[in-house]
């Protein structure tokens, strides 16, 4: 494994923006940023061998500060929307940043995503930290995190996350990959198959309300592989609301702690797939529905709408005001560790239709 390091700009509070590139034994590259920690490229090959980048990034280092699209980046301290921008702990309200007033989304807008982590090298491993202080966004307690991305020969990325408190809080960080297999054009012809028989309500406001709904028989069913545009239009409540998928699914026998299948993403057209693992609950997939009028990515141009998908393996959202989903609290003696592997590789066929 080949890390290499760059410095690649100084952001507008002159803090050192450092670009990393590790390097496979095939050639095979995954590049990061300190900007959110993020995951800025990942270039593997096609079926005929050809390599190129099937995640969306943006072509320059600005382009990554305090962008409403998360490219790549981690999302922290929670990940979703929090209802009513509150929660209770221990008997005690805590009231969180509305950056989606009147709601708290993604960590809000000093979220994770947008701080500059440090960073180091640890033998073939990018290891990213970040210090976040007692009260930031509204959260209790001072809260250590640290992000590592591990890259192998066979072209496995692993993100693994560790945090550690200083009071009791609440933590749900996680992975905000766009994937675009075939390395352009609309993901609608992605096939999707998800590890999963439940998918979250969420109330007008895009709130998980804490009931979870059988798929069958609904555009929401991806137990069996299909392409993301076949149902993606249908004259469905939950779907209209969102102008595409942007939901959660609950993970099919997840265990605390436990490494399982999520499911797997493949694009016919460049044979290209991957096949994600992870020890979170939940797994959101968004379409990209509202990537239109960003900055300029890596072809120099600004993305179309739903011209990526999000697979991003977390907790469910607005646990901590849900007592049935699974926990999310954290408290000092404990140290909060998820993981989430996807493996990229190459079909020899189209996934059935």
């Amino acid at each position: 494994m080949e890390i290499t390091q760059q410095l690649w700009g100084m952001t507008p509070d002159g803090e050192a923006a450092i670009l990393y590139t590790m390097r496979n034994g095939a050639g095979a590259e995954v590049t990061l940023t300190n900007i959110g920690a993020a995951v800025a490229g990942i270039r593997v090959p096609d079926r005929e061998g050809q390599i190129g980048d099937v995640i969306l990034g943006y072509r320059d280092m600005e382009s990554y500060i305090g962008d409403a699209a998360m490219m790549g980046k981690i999302v922290g301290r929670t990940t979703g929307r929090m209802g009513g921008a509150t929660f209770m702990l221990d008997g005690r309200a805590f009231r969180l940043t509305r950056n989606a007033p009147p709601l708290h989304t993604d960590g809000g807008a000093g979220g994770f995503g947008n701080r500059v982590w440090t960073s180091r090298v640890e033998t073939d491993r990018v290891v990213f930290a970040y210090l976040s202080p007692d009260g930031e966004e509204g959260y209790p307690g001072e809260l250590g995190c640290e992000v590592a991305y591990d890259w192998n020969d066979d072209n496995e990325l692993e993100i693994t996350v560790f945090a550690r408190a200083s009071e009791p809080t609440v933590v749900n960080i996680a992975s905000n990959i766009y994937f675009n297999l075939a390395g352009a054009g609309s993901v609608l012809g992605h096939e999707l198959r998800l590890n999963a028989e439940r998918f979250l309500a969420t109330d007008r406001l895009l709130v998980a309300t804490g009931e979870l709904l059988d798929i069958a028989r609904l555009p929401m069913d991806f137990r069996a592989a299909k392409p993301l545009g076949r149902d993606i239009d249908a004259d469905y409540e939950s779907l209209l609301r969102t102008g595409g998928y942007d939901h959660c699914w609950a993970v099919e026998g997840w265990h605390e702690g436990e490494l399982r299948n999520v499911g797997e993403l493949h694009d016919p057209v460049s044979g290209r797939t991957v096949t994600i693992s992870s020890t979170q609950p939940g797994v959101q997939v968004y379409t990209g529905n509202l990537l239109a009028g960003g900055a300029a990515g890596h072809h120099g141009r600004p993305y179309a709408d739903r011209e990526g998908v999000v697979v991003r393996c977390q907790g469910f959202p607005n646990a901590p005001n849900i007592a049935a989903f699974p926990s999310q609290r954290l408290d000092p003696d404990r140290i909060y560790m998820e993981r989430t592997v996807y493996r990229l590789g190459v079909a020899a066929s189209a996934c059935k239709k």
